[in-house]
């Protein structure tokens, strides 16, 4: 009986450390894995319609991850919160942005992810909070649909019904003014006959103006040599009396010194002197006229006899 009750405590001894290493496998298994892994969280202010749980997730490409969990911002529900499992050695940077995207064009929507230069810290060292945050940027989609919606809204602005009344108006005006042509087609017609009289002989008078310029153009090259050596050998003769000149002045230098210092300064009295002359000679003239007998004789002209 007591040999039985050995066997009991050995064999439930067994089972109780058997159990405790398989826990500890499990354990330590589950530890290792959650180490290679990373959460990250990513805020869409954007619909996300055909992502789910599950979805890869792609830095330039390369699967790195998967979406783990979505949810709506309980703080507004126009932004979606999606959980990312992400490889803890895939380079997650402060710069890195998120993204959705196609696998193709039938494909399903995943997260892509870019950017990430090699001098940027890694966001999980920087950001403090439990789980960090990766910043987004608009996808292709979105940018799409944007574009749709604005040029929607322009189309519908561009066919307003004021527009369509004056592009109602615009061709009635243009039908009318079509009318009016036909009626005058005649006055018409003769106006472009004119129109190609006048053109051809404006081209008759651009021709005749061309010869008469290239006539003129081939004479002046001809007697071009010509002018060139006149030019030449007047300016050679300039050269030659230049060079004369300042020869003279460069000779008489001392002389043209002396007049402009003593014969200047006598000039002045010599005017003075010639002046009274003139006026002296002015004087006697008067006299001259006046009584030339009694000027010449050295007396009066006899006084003419008046009768009482």
């Amino acid at each position: 009986m007591e040999t039985k009750a050995n066997y009991v405590l050995i064999g439930a001894f067994t089972i109780i450390i058997s159990l405790f290493l398989l826990l500890f496998a499990l354990w330590a298994a589950k530890y290792s894995s959650e180490k290679s892994w990373q959460e990250y969280l990513v805020i869409f202010n954007e619909p996300v319609t055909g992502l789910s749980e599950g979805s890869s997730v792609q830095y330039n490409g390369i699967s790195v991850g998967t979406v783990e969990r979505l949810s709506l911002a309980p703080d507004d529900p126009r932004r979606v919160r999606a959980l990312l499992r992400i490889q803890a050695k895939a380079p997650v940077k402060t710069d890195t942005r998120a993204k959705m995207s196609m696998t193709g064009i039938t494909g399903s929507p995943i997260i892509q992810l870019t950017g990430g230069s090699p001098g940027s810290p890694r966001l999980a060292d920087v950001d403090q909070r439990e789980i960090p945050l990766i910043q987004t940027e608009p996808s292709a989609l979105q940018n799409i649909a944007d574009t749709a919606n604005r040029l929607v809204a322009r189309m519908d602005q561009l066919l307003s019904e004021e527009n369509v009344e004056r592009v109602a108006s615009t061709l009635e005006n243009i039908e009318t003014l079509t009318g009016s042509i036909a009626d005058q087609r005649e006055d018409l017609r003769a106006l472009i006959v004119n129109a190609r009289e006048s053109s051809e002989q404006l081209e008759q008078t651009l021709a005749t103006t061309n010869r008469a310029m290239t006539d003129f153009d081939r004479e002046l090259v001809q007697k071009l040599p010509g002018l060139v050596a006149k030019l030449d050998s007047t300016l050679t003769d300039l050269d030659s009396a230049a060079a004369g000149a300042s020869g003279i002045i460069n000779d008489n230098r001392a002389a043209i010194g002396s007049f402009a210092n003593d014969g200047l300064a006598q000039l002045g009295p010599t005017l003075g002197e010639l002046r009274a002359l003139v006026r002296d000679l002015r004087r006697i003239s008067d006299r001259l006229d006046n009584n030339p007998t009694g000027y010449l004789l050295g007396r009066d002209a006899p006084k003419e006899f008046e009768p009482e």
